[in-house]
């Protein structure tokens, strides 16, 4: 993992696609602004973690009439997580 000190308004690039851009830092909290195209879906970890357990409750149930957790499939990665949410809806010009 890389940890970077930034500043507010001050940016990060990972690769030439995506830019994250420190926002505003408060109290406990950091407020930051993603730049991603919109074929990539930019997700919280909580709610990716969140859609995944849904979705395997939404799977039917195994012959012995429950779902185990380990049938549940967590994503652990931006390319597995993308892989189970849905499409993000199109995003607005500014």
């Amino acid at each position: 993992m890389l940890v970077l000190s930034r500043k507010v308004g001050e940016r990060i690039l990972i690769g030439d696609q995506i830019a994250i851009t420190v926002v505003r830092i408060s109290g406990g909290g950091v407020r930051i602004g993603i730049e991603a195209p919109s074929h990539m879906a930019v997700v919280r970890e909580e709610l990716a973690t969140k859609a995944a357990v849904e979705s395997a409750a939404a799977l039917p149930l195994s012959a012995g009439g429950t779902t185990s957790v380990a049938e549940v499939q967590v994503a652990s990665t931006p390319v597995e997580q993308q892989k189970l949410l849905p499409s993000p809806a199109p995003r607005k010009a500014k």
